[in-house]
């Protein structure tokens, strides 16, 4: 009788050997018939699991942001209360002084050391930035989305058992997912969380995930009648004059991404230096963005602007708004209010690449859409989440343009960033490990 080549559900591989199999070559057909399978199914599950979790989470966010935003502009008066909200914020914090949370750096931190990040966080996140918003703080909607995501991968890989490993995986799908969930951008979204801890080391083990549940998010939210942030260019094409002015552009945006940066860090720790309690802070840093509001005569730099962003890209800003929008928020966060920087780095993008593109004689749209793209890779160090978020904003038309653009900027923004907790593992300019964080 021949031989089964299976016995006890374990590999008789006697008959390979004499193939001239090695061991390792053994080893890696039992990984592909069985571990391999189980691993998938392990974080599609996680995956799935944290993308439903998340993609609801997030359409609740924006659901609170976009009815604070709205109410704001409907009571304007709301304005002259954002010292008092500043108030409620401090107090929220200060009740859990030995657990201050510090922003996205946290879930950095946490990926880092594969941390577990308790839920307590998620209500304070939720509320501190809603008030912001409602009472006229220039802020994003981002840092909250980074860490109510990364608190539901937490929770989900504590629910799943997972060690501290798995644990990172699971806050970097979460950090994806709720992205995701609020710009509508799955893929760039994924990218981006998985590329923004270590500059020059992605964790290609968690794109999987990531891409799963950041796609799941997405579809979430739309289900929900939220439509993804796309906005509608001409791409001209390419000539060498373009290119030159396209680089020009591109550099100044990188210095300008270095200034928002140093204006956010610098404002903070003037701040903690010069008042050290946190309730005069918010309360002094309110008072200063009502009078600057009040001054200005316009509420453009309150809260998210969007609809300033989408003026940009129609051809239309003021000459200074993007440096406006710069000090509003480094004073709103700065002092203590919260949110999150991309939605005004964006801001900023915008208008800036709107202006400059008239002044060098490109079509105004692509200007900003270019300043958008450049601005958010020289804060955040990330030029493939750049590339990949062009082609989701704005098609794949563009995409040698904005190619060009994620990697001039990456070059000439430095090693500055944001997130303090990122770690720049390579040079910039030659090819040798650093390992140091961003400035």
């Amino acid at each position: 009788m021949k031989k089964n080549p299976f016995h006890s559900y374990h590999l008789d591989t006697s008959y390979l050997t004499e193939n001239h199999l090695s061991g390792e070559d053994l080893r890696h057909l039992r990984h592909s018939l069985i571990e391999y399978p189980l691993i998938f199914l392990k974080w599609l599950l996680a995956a799935v699991l944290i993308g439903l979790a998340a993609g609801v989470e997030g359409v609740l966010f924006r659901y609170f942001v976009t009815w604070a935003t709205l109410a704001r502009e409907s009571w304007p008066w709301l304005l002259y209360l954002l010292p008092l909200a500043g108030l409620g914020i401090a107090f929220i914090y200060h009740r859990d002084a030995a657990d201050q949370d510090p922003g996205a750096n946290l879930m950095i931190v946490s990926v880092r050391k594969g941390k577990f990040i308790p839920w307590k966080i998620a209500p304070r996140i939720l509320v501190s930035t809603v008030l912001t918003h409602l009472c006229g703080g220039s802020a994003g909607k981002e840092g909250a989305a980074l860490q109510l995501g990364g608190v539901v991968g937490s929770q989900v890989s504590q629910l799943l058992k997972f060690d501290s490993r798995d644990t990172s995986l699971a806050i970097i799908c979460g950090m994806s997912a709720f992205f995701s969930a609020l710009f509508g951008t799955p893929i760039a979204a994924a990218i981006f969380a998985l590329e923004v801890i270590s500059v020059g080391v992605m964790y290609y083990v968690g794109l999987l995930p990531a891409v799963i549940s950041a796609l799941i998010a997405c579809q979430l939210s739309m289900c929900f009648g939220l439509e993804p942030l796309h906005f509608s260019i001409a791409i001209p094409d390419i000539s060498f004059l373009l290119l030159a002015k396209l680089l020009l552009l591109v550099v100044v945006c990188a210095v300008i991404s270095i200034v928002f940066c140093v204006a956010v860090h610098k404002t903070h720790a003037f701040a903690d230096r010069v008042f050290h309690n946190i309730f005069v802070q918010v309360v002094l840093g309110g008072i200063v963005i009502v009078v600057l509001s009040v001054l200005l005569g316009t509420s453009d730099y309150n809260g998210l602007g969007m609809h300033v962003i989408e003026q940009a890209m129609q051809g239309q800003a003021a000459p200074f708004s993007w440096g406006w929008k710069l000090i509003f928020t480094a004073i709103t966060i700065g002092f203590g209010y919260k949110g999150g920087e991309i939605v005004p780095v964006l801001f900023v993008g915008a208008t800036l690449g709107c202006v400059m593109g008239q002044l060098l004689g490109m079509e105004p749209g692509l200007g900003a859409a270019v300043g958008m793209i450049a601005l958010f890779c020289g804060v955040t160090n990330c030029p493939l989440a750049s590339i990949v978020m062009s082609v989701e904003l704005f098609g794949s038309a563009g995409l040698a343009l904005f190619a060009c653009t994620a990697a001039v900027s990456y070059l000439f923004s430095g090693y500055y960033g944001l997130y303090g907790s990122q770690h720049i593992n390579y040079s910039k300019l030659r090819a040798e490990f650093i390992n140091r964080s961003a400035d």
